[in-house]
């Protein structure tokens, strides 16, 4: 657009005319942003922000009167702030390469000034240190012109011809030869006892190799042998394991043959032998049972046979009183008490006859008394010709 400037992220715009800027300055700063700037009316220029590099190739002097060359390389740049612009504006708008020039002027005084103060040995061994002065002995006269150091680098330091550099630095040259040369002794010494170790182990594993050809030749002649005496060996292993599966064949044929003879005649035998031991017990048991059987029905029978007679008997025995002089005394009730002792009589003539006939002595033949007739008791009563004499008393 007409009139409206915009200065690059690593400058800063200077606008001239119009009214003054800060503090007076005799222009405003503008960076970061644009402006609109009138033609004619106003003025722009642009001033660099960037890294700036300036080198120094100074010959000093030290404290000790022995001339240095030394190298170094400052790194700077314009300050971001208005103040450090405005400073540095007045100064290099015009020839900004100037800051390089008069950044190298300002900090070689600074160098000659610090080395003078130091010897050979403080300025080789601590170039640090030597650095961090000259930055702080330059940084207020660097910050007047509106400039800042980033780093400052001392490249090298030579001593020209002197050879005092060299001198200071022979002690340590000549330590580090003699600690080369012990180095290259041990790294010797070490070569010749890894090449002895070497011919040992050379030795021993010669030693080892002829050990293990040795027992492997034996190895292989033992193994010449057994494979010659293999064919006899394995003929006699053949016929043995042949003569074993022989003898174990007749071993279970014999153990077969036996449990034959135990199927076909061992065990009908004994089921045999077992049939009949139980149709003999069957039998003896039946036939007790059947004795037990009619010896029961024998007592019941004669048993209902002996009650049948029981009237006769007492009849019989009646009988034999018929003609006999009884007195009876007591009315009626002797002649009860008479009738129930002929039938007691009778009872225990047939509890005598039962028990002769049913006692463990007693045989079949016994079981019917001599003199019956179809099974009946024939009694017969005498009488008791003195029975005559006299009354019977019953008291």
């Amino acid at each position: 657009m007409f009139g409206y400037r915009v200065p690059a992220p690593d400058e800063a715009m200077l606008i001239s005319g119009g009214r003054r800027g800060l503090g007076g300055a005799p222009f405003r700063v503008v960076t970061g942003h644009g402006k609109f700037v009138l033609p004619i009316f106003r003025k722009t220029r642009f001033l660099t922000l960037s890294m700036c590099e300036s080198e120094v190739t100074e010959t000093c002097v030290t404290r000790q009167g022995i001339a240095l060359h030394v190298r170094a390389v400052i790194a700077f740049k314009v300050g971001n702030d208005h103040e450090s612009i405005i400073n540095a504006g007045q100064r290099f708008l015009s020839d900004q390469d100037q800051m390089s020039v008069l950044t190298g002027r300002i900090f070689a005084g600074h160098l000659r000034a610090i080395i003078g103060s130091m010897t050979v040995e403080e300025i080789v061994t601590e170039r640090q240190k030597l650095a961090a002065e000259v930055l702080d002995t330059s940084k207020t006269e660097m910050a007047k012109i509106g400039l800042i150091v980033d780093s400052l680098q001392i490249q090298s330091i030579d001593d020209g011809d002197t050879g005092y550099i060299d001198a200071m630095s022979a002690p340590h040259k000549a330590a580090i030869q003699r600690q080369a040369q012990i180095a290259q002794a041990q790294a010797t010494q070490a070569s010749v006892e890894a090449e002895q170790v070497a011919a040992r182990n050379q030795a021993e594993y010669a030693r080892q190799t002829a050990v293990v050809k040795a027992e492997y030749s034996a190895e292989v002649d033992r193994a010449q042998a057994r494979a010659a005496q293999a064919g006899p060996l394995a003929q006699a292993h053949a016929q043995q394991e042949v003569l074993d599966a022989q003898t174990e064949l007749a071993l279970r044929q014999a153990k077969l043959r036996q449990q034959q003879l135990v199927a076909e005649i061992v065990k009908p035998a004994e089921a045999e032998a077992e049939r009949i031991r139980v149709l003999a017990a069957a039998e003896a048991q039946r036939m007790k049972i059947q004795a037990e059987a009619a010896a029961s029905y024998d007592r019941v029978a004669l048993d209902r046979m002996l009650i049948d007679q029981l009237p006769q008997i007492v009849k019989e025995a009646a009988g034999g009183l018929a003609g006999a002089n009884v007195n009876v005394l007591n009315g009626a009730d002797g002649l009860g008490e008479i009738a129930a002792g002929l039938v007691s009589q009778g009872l225990t003539i047939l509890d005598s006859v039962r028990q002769n006939l049913g006692g463990p002595d007693s045989s079949d033949d016994r079981r019917r008394p001599e003199g019956s007739d179809n099974g009946l008791l024939q009694l017969h009563s005498r009488k008791d010709d003195k029975a005559d004499d006299g009354p019977v008393n019953v008291d």
